[in-house]
């Protein structure tokens, strides 16, 4: 027993202490949008290239009033706002419409331009052709309305500062980049919710390491719903959402699919440039999660059981490592707990995460093994998923998976 305490410990020390390393370099290397140097005009060709942001919502009327208002407060002088009302059945177009009649707001006259052009404007989806996801077929139909040399494709719940879209234009405009996600601030309001999400982004560092995305030659790939801005010209060079038509995480595929056609990835942070509540309370994060996670591993059994296996060993076995194993035969799980801890204090730098909160890690480690067998069960015994009353069968989803 004392040889299998040696050489778990091992593994388990010299795996977290690794991630631990890494990401403590690379989360350093990414730049922060929100601080002065950025606070400037795009240095492009065309001054102010123009902007098409995108806003598909279903049943948004929560969110959808003030989300919108938002964009059209942005201080950027040259865009447009194509919000997609996605076969809501609440008041979620009314309110577009509303808000569409009222008109956008006067920009203060040091950012006014005479020559640019702001308009909202709503687009209205009744019926949903076979073969496409909802969001995916939003987010296509607005794409093709478009005059932006930019497509920034959000959701209905991100609420924008002011200067959020200039300064990201500025950076990707700087940078040459072809793609660029701006991370957004998460407000975690309970316990529950910052236990849950702590331990996601644990899982995100572990398989998307931002820090690599602008290296061409790793594979590490970035896209997040909350803010994918893309050149129209690469959109079109992949495919557009068509090649994503049937894929529930579309957001994270655009980015693997422009990272793997060879086209300039960045990402940044933006402290609270963008804001997203994302789930309310711990159960709001596994029934958000319950949808995607089956589809993250592809709709695969056994990548959920061996998810399943794989959390349990590297994030429960060095808590009970400390316990179970005697003398000398614990230091190895320590290192492996002290870097655990130490990637909560990094966290709690980006986010309202605390570091006691790793004494929960072993419950948010069992949470999320529900979440996973929680997901692949309803799929498999309903055939399929079903968001927002829409159901999609699980034989096509398996075919649409990019």
């Amino acid at each position: 027993m004392i040889y299998f305490h040696w050489i778990a410990g091992a593994m388990l020390a010299l795996i977290w202490l690794s991630r631990l390393l890494d990401s403590a370099s690379g989360m350093r290397r990414l730049v922060n949008i929100s601080r002065p140097e950025w606070d400037r005009e795009p240095a492009a060709r065309d001054a102010n290239p123009r902007v098409t942001i995108i806003v598909p919502a279903r049943n948004e009327e929560k969110a959808i009033a003030e989300a919108l208002s938002r964009l059209l407060e942005l201080d950027y002088s040259n865009y447009e706002v194509i919000a997609v009302d996605d076969r809501s059945t609440d008041g979620t177009g009314a309110i577009m419409d509303r808000l569409s009649t009222a008109g956008a707001p006067r920009l203060p006259s040091a950012k006014r331009n005479s020559s640019s052009r702001r308009w909202l404007r709503i687009l209205h989806i009744h019926e949903l052709p076979r073969g496409w996801m909802g969001k995916a077929h939003a987010m296509w139909t607005a794409a093709r309305e478009a005059t932006g040399d930019w497509l920034l494709f959000t959701d209905a719940d991100v609420m924008f500062r002011p200067d959020s879209l200039r300064r990201a234009v500025a950076y990707a405009e700087a940078e040459r980049a072809d793609h660029l996600v701006l991370f957004p601030r998460i407000p975690m309001k309970r316990p529950g919710e910052k236990m849950m999400l702590a331990f996601f982004q644990l899982m995100f560092v572990f398989g998307h390491r931002p820090w690599k995305v602008a290296d061409p030659k790793a594979k590490d790939h970035i896209g997040i719903g909350a803010f994918n801005l893309v050149r129209r010209s690469v959109y079109q060079a992949i495919g557009t959402h068509q090649a994503l038509r049937f894929d529930v995480v579309d957001d994270m595929k655009l980015g693997k699919l422009i990272k793997n056609r060879g086209f300039r990835q960045r990402n940044v942070l933006g402290d609270d440039l963008l804001v997203v509540h994302w789930a309310e309370g711990a159960l709001g994060v596994v029934r958000n999660l319950t949808k995607n996670f089956f589809a993250v591993l592809s709709f695969q059994p056994w990548r959920a059981f061996g998810f399943s296996i794989a959390a349990a060993w590297f994030s429960l076995l060095p808590f009970a490592g400390v316990f179970w194993a005697h003398g000398w035969a614990r230091l190895p799980y320590a290192i492996a707990l002290a870097s655990i801890f130490s990637l909560y204090v990094g966290m709690s730098l980006f986010s309202d995460v605390r570091p006691w909160y790793v004494l929960l890690h072993p419950v948010s480690t069992l949470m999320f093994i529900y979440i996973v067998l929680r997901s692949m069960s309803f799929a498999l015994w309903n055939d399929g998923i079903e968001w927002r009353g829409t159901r999609y069968p699980l034989a096509e989803l398996k075919k649409g998976l990019v």
